[in-house]
């Protein structure tokens, strides 16, 4: 290999999205928010790297059921990312982890394609993963982006805010006035440029989130809030921040994604 050209001998990195279910109290079969492709190449890929592997492995579980997969559960190697990136993740700049995550990619220098896994969505997307990606971009191997759902683009699409000019901005702070002044200043920027912002929370904090933005909010601005998505519960709603007064949250175990615009 060299010029940065991909060397077609060896594996490749395969981004395998997960459905959106994970942590829900009921769950959508994967044919119906997962392309057959995805599913085939994941059934026949033997080695991962993942966030939890138990996770990684009750999702192979579910796939077998559909495909076969190419080894017995037990046979597969998954290996997890460091816990350093579950924590702080891993693409870089200031207060993140640093991850060197070139022998992760191992399996692939030696013929064999490896799958990456998040516990749900695209993996590298509002999760841990992009050390990895990067490295085998070093490594001259062929990244491969699978088709599945990514809540972010879910949610902002049904928003029926600007998907023009978008930002995600991760999570909140948790402190009461941190996240106050966080709401304020991205309201500011949406309100001033047109740009929607996204962001999320953990799932038991939803409340607390929904109640902080409809106190803090400008009554005319419009929050959307998409939760449960892919699922048969699935709720989305986008409204004045004045008509969201009262309004039940997301459900304590139910992910959500929170968008704010003019």
């Amino acid at each position: 290999m060299s010029g940065g050209t991909v060397d077609t001998a060896r594996g490749r990195l395969l981004l395998v999205p997960a459905p959106l279910d994970f942590g829900c109290e009921t769950q959508t079969p994967l044919q119906e928010t997962l392309p057959a492709g995805t599913l085939l190449a994941a059934a026949r890929t033997t080695h991962w790297i993942c966030e939890n592997a138990k996770s990684a492995r009750a999702y192979l579980k579910r796939i077998d059921a559909v495909h076969p997969l190419a080894l017995p559960l037990q046979e597969q190697q998954i290996t997890e990312l460091p816990r350093a990136v579950h924590k702080k993740g891993d693409h870089g700049g200031p207060g993140h982890a640093s991850a060197d995550t070139r022998a992760l990619l191992a399996p692939a220098l030696a013929g064999h394609d490896v799958g990456l896994l998040s516990e749900a969505g695209m993996p590298a997307v509002a999760d841990p993963g992009s050390s990895v990606v990067r490295a085998a971009h070093d490594l001259g191997l062929a990244v491969v982006p699978l088709a599945g759902p990514v809540s972010l683009l879910l949610a902002l699409a049904a928003s029926g805010l600007n998907g023009q000019n978008f930002a995600f901005v991760g999570y909140l702070p948790q402190d009461a006035t941190a996240r106050t002044q966080r709401i304020a200043t991205l309201e500011a920027l949406a309100l001033r440029t047109g740009q929607t912002q996204l962001f999320i929370e953990t799932p038991y904090r939803n409340a607390t989130l929904l109640q902080a933005l409809v106190q803090t909010l400008k009554s005319n601005t419009r929050l959307a809030v998409a939760s449960g998505l892919t699922l048969e519960s699935a709720s989305i709603r986008s409204l004045p921040a004045s008509r969201w007064r009262g309004a039940m949250p997301p459900g304590r175990n139910t992910p959500a994604v929170f968008a704010i615009g003019p």
